[in-house]
């Protein structure tokens, strides 16, 4: 789907739309806005292994306020660093919009797998050099930083060739490589242990509702 995709959420906690937006109008003004960056050729609207479930775990979790996710669209292919430069332009383009649209919104931004170097990128974290990585393309401004309750990353690729989530979003990055992920761990060797996120969804949810 090359369009934005945009779930409107009641404060109860149900789906009530599903509507496609166009780029560049902002979504609206929810309490907070979840920001999902799937892993590479992953299907589902967010993402079925993680963005999917996080999503509706974040719902449960932040029962009483009003939520809306974004997909990041980006080819999330193996094409690099093009596929992960694109999405890291479009994160920053997302979020900043939204910050300026929506003065109040919060944010938590997910990734899972690939989508975890779109992440990192967009927090000044390069993913140069580790696996479906690229250099940094964009960056989220100063002025946004304080509005980034918490970063979700799955999986990342980055931990493999040794680096992390630094500096003032460090504290507030949730991350998690399962035993033996071979995308995550220099020498992992279960790669469907790279496929069993959604049991930590939860867990993620809660880090983050607690922010």
């Amino acid at each position: 789907m090359a369009g934005v995709v945009g779930l409107t959420i009641a404060t109860a906690g149900v789906a009530s739309a599903m509507p496609v937006a166009a780029k560049p109008a902002a979504a609206n003004c929810t309490d907070v806005d979840v920001v999902v960056a799937r892993g590479t050729a992953e299907p589902g609207i967010l993402g079925v292994i993680v963005g999917d479930p996080i999503y509706f775990a974040l719902q449960r979790a932040m029962t009483g306020r009003t939520t809306s996710a974004y997909r990041v669209n980006y080819p999330a292919d193996l094409n690099e660093p093009v596929s992960v430069q694109a999405g890291n332009r479009d994160l920053v383009d997302h979020v900043v919009a939204q910050a300026n649209a929506c003065p109040q919104q919060r944010f938590v931004i997910v990734g899972y797998s690939q989508g975890t170097n779109v992440v990192a990128n967009s927090v000044g974290v390069s993913s140069d050099g580790a696996l479906v990585g690229g250099p940094i393309a964009a960056t989220l401004p100063a002025w946004v930083e304080p509005k980034v309750s918490a970063l979700l990353m799955f999986g990342p690729p980055i931990r493999a060739a040794g680096r992390g989530i630094t500096g003032p979003y460090a504290g507030r990055t949730w991350e998690f490589c399962a035993a033996g992920d071979p995308v995550c761990q220099a020498w992992g060797i279960n790669p469907f242990a790279h496929l069993s996120y959604i049991a930590h969804t939860p867990e993620a949810a809660s880090f983050a509702a607690d922010r």
